[in-house]
């Protein structure tokens, strides 16, 4: 697949990780050009530092169980704005959404892509945790919040991403609004066939093996 490099949003969010280790990530960022680099908040202003500007930086709000209160969440996305933040990633409100309180989900969405100031703003629903019909509405809540990208998973649940609900998520936002695969992409093989569901970006921590492991061709086709 031509510039799959172009879909991955590179991503470190272990606890542990120290600041050598966001050094030789942002060096393999810079150097497979990903389409942004997600880190933890406190990371943020190194890495936007070090980056060039063509990259976007992403991190996270309400992460990873999505059980913060809105002040919270709107608080989170405001420093991130403020320090350097292209794109957040957040995860919604699980328990209030499954108690069916879709008001508060989407009302919270829409309070955190305001306090943003223009990052563009991907909602995690935890697919792993939602019935098909759960699925359906959560997609639906966030294509009407004005955030950009319905995302499918943290990464630190029970399940991850898979091509069955990519395509359902897309069939529900349709062709315009964003999909991001996310949890358990470790291979070309895997994040190519998300891609080919409806993914338009691809949440990885291992986007230099996924590259790495694209076959070698002339067909400019591919």
């Amino acid at each position: 697949m031509k510039e799959l490099n172009k879909y991955i949003d590179q991503t470190i969010l272990k606890p542990e990780v120290t600041e050598k280790e966001i050094s030789s990530f942002i060096e393999e960022v810079i150097q497979y050009k990903f389409y942004a680099a997600c880190v933890n908040q406190y990371w943020v202003p190194l890495v936007r530092k070090q980056l060039p500007r063509d990259i976007k930086v992403c991190s996270v709000v309400g992460f990873p169980l999505g059980a913060s209160s809105t002040q919270i969440k709107v608080y989170e996305a405001e420093q991130m704005a403020k320090i350097g933040c292209d794109e957040i990633d957040m995860v919604m409100n699980i328990g209030r959404f499954k108690g069916k309180d879709y008001k508060y989900v989407g009302k919270e969405i829409k309070a955190v892509v305001g306090a943003g100031r223009g990052a563009l703003v991907k909602v995690i629903i935890e697919t792993c945790l939602l019935s098909r019909d759960e699925k359906i509405a959560a997609a639906r809540i966030i294509a009407e919040s004005g955030a950009q990208f319905v995302k499918t998973s943290t990464g630190f649940s029970k399940g991850g991403a898979t091509v069955e609900d990519v395509k359902l998520l897309r069939a529900v936002v349709g062709p315009h609004f964003g999909v991001k695969a996310s949890g358990g992409i470790r291979d070309y093989t895997s994040a190519v066939a998300l891609i080919e569901a409806g993914a338009n970006r691809i949440g990885t921590s291992s986007g230099v093996y996924i590259v790495q492991g694209a076959p070698q061709t002339t067909d400019k086709s591919c």
